[in-house]
């Protein structure tokens, strides 16, 4: 079912996009450009030669492997590469350097917008393992439920939160291109992120402003600092801190249904929602926060030290909902296609609420009828324009480790730690109502909060023996206890409950007035959807936490067999309370073939076991198909109503991993890596189509009427397996050039993604469509760079290969791109960098939502009915256009 796209990115480039590159080359030979390692905005990972030969530690337990000889691909990026990057948020910057790192824009996308979920070569966050100093970092309190192509590749994932992690703090990252669960347990099954800490001294500072080009909005500030001191001489204390706030953009059009209220009602325009703007937002929302993060060690014997590393976050974002209209009754609106569509308001805008109940014991007024009177309440006097509901996330991470390491006299390696965290998302609504409660609703609500704890012990030790070998044999082996835990604690009642108008109540006329007698009407009060408008809060029957224990035990023997061949082989065995236990391994080599030629090779099994949080999350949500209001609430596969549809008990996914490469390295100066990777996953964790509720559904099981006739059920599955295979190349050359240093690098990612096998009536074929086929194929980075003297001159190409998102629109593809970005820096009194640059400066946006059956057009705004004119996830590079920036840095170092 995969619909595969083949080309090769460099015969689609333009010719305009040829005379660019050929000036941008013109210009750095002319005027010399590149970043240098000693600069203060850093080297490139792809320019500085001395991180290709560096120590990695991530994937192997041995002392002496570098990137060039390494069994496993592992890349390693620089603080200045992460530095360098003009975002405030760690997903953005690994989006731009990392070619198989994907992650949406996610503009209205429920609480997905607040913990945006990656993914790393098409497959989901909580199959790619993030590490601190070594340490598993913990997921985040968000259980990705959010049905559409903002979340496609990742959806019904439960990962961590990358951008609670300042860049500042981070020394270098690897990022371990391999699946790595027999070395660290469960969800390592796409690779590794392991963030290695900075342990310097020195002061160093950064302040960045920047705009986007159009309309001048997303104003964006950030400032970060680091402080580096040394505990006497048996210890250090690093202190980062960082604080950004970035500003709304818009990139869609307003409602027709809002223009046709605006000129009915020119004196009420100003009351539509974000007026003048756009009464529904399409763009990034506003959001502002601060991040902290302590690594410091002691020594407390000549080889031993007690370490600790602490990470605090916390992050407010505010956004837009979809507009409610008020417009009373239906406007004929033609779209592109001369289709003429008749579009209207809410229909809780147009109608009374009967406020009168029947007198207490009247006989001609049963109790729970209303009285046909004037009594009534209309919506529009609290929103004559409409509302837009504004949802509100507050997020904070607390994560701390503390740990003893060191090496006996026997020569023992030794580390032990614990590791303990909080995640916590407090979900809340302002500008919405509760519609089934009518005038009694609220218009902001508490939704409640989601809980992420999680206690991580790890005990590892390895140990070299001499077996006469070409190196000493590295044994190694360790245990580890996780005990995972997740609470939802409960919202506001009007949040989730079901108000006096959910159900229809008889309405009586009085006969005469005073006359205290009554008669039928025949008619009932309308009937709303319980729940605030736009989400549902946590309820009584889904408040509460629960847990899941695991243990795990690992042992590897690591060695270079002769001079030329190296591997490794481990073997993990990890138990959980629920979902039993399992074996995993891997085995890896590389053989040199010649002094600069090697063949590398890896084969591994491994698992991802269901978080708590995806074995009890609750979420009712509101969303919009077909321009109607639909509510749809995710279940626990354990609820009754999950059961009702069909769901089963989750069990762990089990993966294969194989990868082959090569590592060619003509010269110091020049090497080039190519990784062949397939991975499949079986009983991959997903969630299942959505099942409309029906009147039917509602009388055998009550409950349902939660989500309300018409409503959709969704559940958690195992009903799928996936096929993912590639290709990543890297190619590096760095040269003397004139005067200075030039450094350019090809990153080249192809990926492609199949689901094999899948369970029909609970998967269909749009998920498949848009698991297949949300990200691009074909990524491809070229960057160059030149350094002479106190200047220094970056630039970047980028190519991102055709897409599709069939569940929000289906039958169009989009087309592949390029974004190009630029900046030169000028370091001035050794220790002053100043930065002018701008990230896709030829203000490239992906292709615009195309006319279809599915998705009407409208010339009256240009764009859908529900204002949007770009796809909603943004693409693969978002969708809002250049942006340019000024960056100010003061880099102290300890010396």
């Amino acid at each position: 079912m995969n619909t595969a796209r083949t080309g090769t990115p460099i015969a689609h480039l333009s010719a305009t996009r040829l005379v660019a590159i050929a000036l941008f080359v013109v210009a750095a030979i002319s005027t010399g450009s590149a970043r240098a390692q000693n600069a203060p905005q850093g080297a490139t990972a792809n320019n500085d030669a001395s991180l290709l030969g560096e120590v990695v530690v991530t994937g192997t337990r041995r002392t002496d492997r570098s990137v060039t000889d390494s069994a496993s691909p592992i890349d390693i990026i620089s603080a200045g590469d992460l530095n360098a990057q003009p975002t405030a948020n760690m997903l953005d910057t690994l989006t731009n350097i990392v070619p198989s790192f994907f992650v949406g824009k996610n503009t209205i996308s429920d609480a997905s917008t607040f913990v945006r979920a990656p993914s790393l070569r098409g497959l989901p966050s909580d199959q790619v393992l993030v590490l601190l100093n070594g340490k598993r970092f913990n997921r985040s309190a968000l259980v990705q439920v959010y049905n559409g192509g903002d979340t496609g590749l990742s959806f019904g994932s439960h990962g961590s939160d990358l951008a609670s992690i300042p860049s500042i703090a981070v020394k270098k990252l690897e990022v371990l291109r391999d699946g790595a669960t027999a070395q660290y347990g469960s969800d390592a099954i796409a690779g590794v992120l392991n963030y290695g800490l900075r342990d310097d001294t020195g002061f160093e500072a950064v302040a960045r402003y920047g705009q986007f080009q159009k309309d001048s909005d997303g104003e964006s500030q950030q400032i970060a600092m680091n402080v580096g001191m040394a505990l006497g001489e048996n210890g250090f204390a690093n202190l980062s801190a960082e604080y950004n706030d970035d500003g709304q953009t818009s990139r869609g059009v307003t409602r027709p249904t809002a223009v046709a209220f605006a000129e009915e009602n020119p004196d009420l325009a100003n009351t539509l929602p974000h007026y003048p703007l756009p009464a529904q937002i399409w763009g990034n929302s506003p959001t502002h926060g601060y991040k902290l993060l302590l690594n410091s060690a002691l020594n407390v014997t000549e080889n031993s030290r007690v370490y600790l590393f602490a990470n605090y976050a916390d992050s407010h974002t505010d956004q837009s909902f979809n507009f409610r209209s008020s417009l009373n009754g239906t406007r004929p609106f033609t779209d592109e296609a001369g289709v003429v569509h008749d579009l209207g308001g809410r229909e809780f805008f147009n109608v009374p609420y009967y406020g009168t109940l029947c007198p207490a014991g009247n006989a001609t007024c049963p109790e729970g009828g209303y009285v046909l009177d004037t009594n009534t309440f209309f919506l529009n006097s609290i929103y004559p324009g409409g509302f837009t509901p504004r949802f509100v996330g507050d997020s904070e991470e607390i994560y701390g480790t503390l740990g003893y390491k060191g090496e006996a006299s026997s020569g023992l390696r030794y580390d032990f730690s614990v590791s303990s965290s909080r995640n916590t998302l407090d979900l809340s609504m302002y500008n919405s109502i509760s519609p089934s409660y009518g005038a009694d609703s609220q218009t902001s609500f508490k939704f409640g909060k989601l809980i992420q704890k999680e206690l991580v012990g790890n005990v590892d030790l390895s140990y070299e023996i001499d077996a006469g070998l070409a190196s000493p044999l590295t044994l190694s082996g360790g245990v580890e206890y996780r005990k995972e835990t997740y609470e939802a604690t409960e919202g506001d009642p009007q949040s989730y409950g079901a108000g006096p108008y959910a159900t229809p109540h008889p309405l009586f006329a009085e006969t005469a007035p005073g006359s205290g007698v009554f008669t039928d009407t025949g008619t009932f009060t309308d009937v709303y959807d319980p729940s605030a408008s736009g989400y549902g809060g946590t309820s009584p029957t889904y408040a509460g936490s629960d847990n899941e224990s695991s243990y795990g035990v690992y042992a590897g023997l690591e060695t270079d067999l002769t001079d030329r061949l190296s591997g490794g082989v481990m073997v993990r065995f990890e138990d959980y309370d629920s979902f039993g236990n399992a074996t995993v391994y891997k085995l890896n080599g590389i053989y040199k073939l010649t002094d600069s030629f090697s063949v590398r090779a890896t084969f591994g099994s491994g698992f991802h076991a269901p978080s708590p949080g995806q074995n009890n999350v609750q979420v009712l949500t509101t969303n919009f198909i077909a321009g109607l209001s639909v509510q749809t609430g995710t279940y626990p596969v354990t609820s009754t109503i999950a059961q009702f549809y069909g769901a089963q008990s989750l069990k762990p996914e089990e993966s294969d991993n194989y990868g082959v490469g090569f590592v060619f390295s003509p010269t110091d100066k020049i090497e080039l890596t190519a990784d062949f990777y397939r991975i499949d996953v079986s009983d991959r964790i997903y969630i299942s189509q959505a099942f409309t509720v029906t009147a039917a559904d509602i009388a055998a099981l009550p409950e349902l009427a939660a989500v309300g006739v018409n409503g959709n059920v969704q559940y958690f599955t195992n009903a799928l397996d996936t096929k993912t295979q590639g290709v990543d190349l890297i190619g590096t050359w760095r040269t003397d050039l004139g005067a200075g240093n030039l450094g350019l690098t090809l990153a080249y990612n192809y990926n492609e993604n199949e689901v094999t096998k899948f369970t029909p009536g609970t998967i269909n074929d749009l998920q498949i469509s848009t698991a297949e086929n949300l990200a691009p194929n074909h990524r491809v980075n070229l960057q160059a760079g030149w350094t002479v003297g106190n200047w220094a001159i970056n630039a970047v190409e980028r190519y991102y290969g055709d897409w599709s998102d069939e569940i929000d629109y289906p039958g169009q593809v989009f087309g592949e791109k390029f974004t190009t970005d630029l900046d030169v820096s000028y370091t001035f009194a050794e220790k002053y960098t100043l930065t002018v640059g701008g990230a896709n400066v030829f203000d490239a946006y992906p292709d615009k939502v195309a006319q279809s059956a599915d998705n009407p057009v409208y010339p009256i705004v240009g764009g859908l009915e529900n204002g949007n004119v770009y796809p909603r996830n943004g693409g693969p590079f978002g969708h809002n256009g250049a942006f340019w920036y000024m960056t100010f840095r003061v880099d102290f170092d300890g010396t």
